[in-house]
């Protein structure tokens, strides 16, 4: 069965009842669990009756009393309950078509599935969604819905993600938000092909839905060395970011007029680009697109600020550390200055930030999350490291320490004689890990 139980949490009803992990659910109130939407939907009740198979083959019904927001307790082996629903589409700019041969194979998977967006806050393109899923999205009410948007031009989108169906994308948003499911959009913006004239046909059609969706973000395509026989799509310089920045910044004013909110966000890829600085905190509106990339430098470099604004006790001592960061292109600039900031404050703490070129997936590639171990390898083998070489989150698998092209953090580190610690890329941690929680003080 694929509602196995994984996980029981403790103190909860599950653990009370007596619940194994190995056991799985079957029903609740008499109806079968497809997936984790009925999950979540059915344990919304205050009271259930919830059919169990143990492991041993028994069947238990259980009689549960409960609050209306209280959760069983249990985790399980697959978390939607059912198979990953896969993408049919062709994208033109798809960052999986561009992978080289021979990684492991779950990098190879498109997948398309509304569950996860509501759960993991994956993006989907509604091309997979029959009529009666999105009446189930607005009956459940699952919400917020992350939407791969592109463009609204309903004969563009059609060629960009190589899907005759692909055109209606803005009569299934209206349905969606005047039936109250929060939708979240994104664009990979493309030079020449749906920048421009056609974003500013998108932003107008998307300013005058009868209720718009929550916000708008938008990144720049990425191309990898590895897109041979697949669409020439070209990529943004600094002439063509600015123009980008400066189109983007008007459209910002007029849905603040309009609808109160600034709704569209660049990427910091787009600043970065540009060569300017990203926008003042405030403009981020409470930051709810970082996982895009969007406002990602301004926020931490803001929670880095106020550590040490806070840090009452940097002016009494005297930390001996040295501490290499290696990072990709489009965040050495700020890092390299962000670091001489944070040794100026710290009497004998040294920070030495390297820009790691992207071998594996070529040059054109320049975020921190593409770097491979290998390429860290070969950057940084000849150099003095000090005491420890901080790395961020974002190059690792979401549930291990392994990079993209599967070597390990102890491999790497081993390989350089040297410790290494992995960093959410959140203010405080950062500090915390660059001053060793200040263990190493001297008086």
């Amino acid at each position: 069965m694929s509602n196995v139980i994984s996980k029981i949490m403790n103190e909860s009803i599950a653990e009370e009842l007596g619940l194994n992990v190995g056991d799985a659910l079957v029903s609740i109130n008499g109806k079968k669990v497809v997936d984790i939407i009925d999950y979540l939907f059915l344990m919304s009740d205050e009271f259930l009756e919830v059919e169990i198979e143990k492991k041993n083959g028994e069947i238990w019904m259980l009689e549960i009393d409960k609050e209306y927001d209280e959760e069983l307790g249990i985790e399980f082996e697959n978390p939607i309950l059912d198979h990953a629903k896969r993408c049919s589409n062709n994208c033109m700019f798809c960052f999986v078509d561009q992978l080289p041969p021979n990684m492991r194979e779950t990098l190879y998977f498109k997948d398309d599935d509304s569950r996860l967006s509501f759960l993991q806050g994956n993006f989907v393109t509604l091309t997979n969604v029959k009529d009666e899923e999105l009446d189930r999205i607005i009956d459940y009410n699952i919400s917020p819905i992350n939407v791969s948007i592109h463009t609204t031009n309903s004969e563009l989108r059609k060629k960009m993600l190589s899907n005759k169906f692909a055109g209606n994308v803005i009569e299934r948003l209206n349905k969606l938000t005047e039936n109250r499911v929060e939708v979240n959009g994104q664009i990979v913006l493309c030079p020449d092909i749906n920048d421009k004239d056609e974003l500013d046909r998108t932003l107008n059609d998307l300013l005058n839905m009868k209720r718009p969706i929550n916000s708008l973000a938008i990144v720049p395509v990425g191309k990898t060395k590895f897109r041979e026989g697949l669409y020439l799509l070209n990529t943004f310089n600094k002439e063509s970011a600015l123009f980008v920045i400066e189109q983007i910044e008007k459209w910002q004013k007029k849905f603040m007029d309009k609808i109160g909110t600034r709704f569209v966000f660049l990427s910091d890829e787009f600043y970065v680009l540009a060569g300017i600085e990203t926008p003042n905190y405030e403009s981020y509106e409470g930051f709810t697109l970082i996982e895009n990339g969007v406002g990602l430098i301004r926020k931490f470099k803001y929670e880095v600020d106020k550590f040490i604004e806070n840090d009452n006790s940097k002016d009494s001592i005297n930390l001996k550390r040295c501490i290499t960061i290696s990072t990709g292109k489009s965040a050495y600039k700020f890092l390299n200055e962000l670091a001489k900031d944070i040794m100026k404050h710290y009497n004998n703490i040294k920070i030495n930030v390297f820009e790691v070129k992207n071998s594996f997936f070529g040059e054109s590639i320049t975020v921190a999350g593409l770097l491979t171990g290998q390429d860290i390898y070969n950057r940084l083998k000849n150099e003095e490291l000090g005491d420890m070489i901080l790395l961020p989150k974002a190059m690792m698998k979401s549930d291990e320490n392994i990079f993209l092209d599967d070597m390990t953090v102890d491999e790497l580190s081993k390989k350089l004689n040297i410790s290494i610690k992995i960093t959410n890329v959140i203010g405080k941690e950062f500090m915390d890990n660059i001053l060793g929680n200040k263990a190493e003080v001297v008086q």
